[in-house]
């Protein structure tokens, strides 16, 4: 999960798209350069840790930019493939 973050807040739509489920990826990434991440907040977790195969991460990210502020309020779920975690899908709150 933080690493996703990171990769939001410095453009690295290749390490995104490395650790996005096959299934779910979209084939093409356009992060937004006008926004800037500025803080990440781990709400909760559960599963996700040594012998789970799936998670779930609640998190809030703040952004500024294009005119405004904001926070991304999500669930996202996780799961293992060939022993690395793979983002599968979020909702967001």
């Amino acid at each position: 999960m933080r690493s996703r973050y990171t990769a939001f807040a410095v453009g690295d739509e290749r390490h995104l798209l490395a650790t996005w489920h096959p299934r779910t990826r979209p084939d093409v990434l356009e992060l937004d350069p006008r926004l800037t991440w500025t803080r990440l907040e781990i709400l909760a977790v559960d599963e996700g840790v040594d012998g789970d195969e799936t998670g779930v991460v609640e998190f809030r990210a703040e952004w500024r930019g294009g005119g405004g502020r904001g926070i991304l309020h999500e669930r996202s779920s996780f799961t293992r493939l060939r022993g690395r975690w793979c983002y599968l899908d979020g909702e967001v709150e």
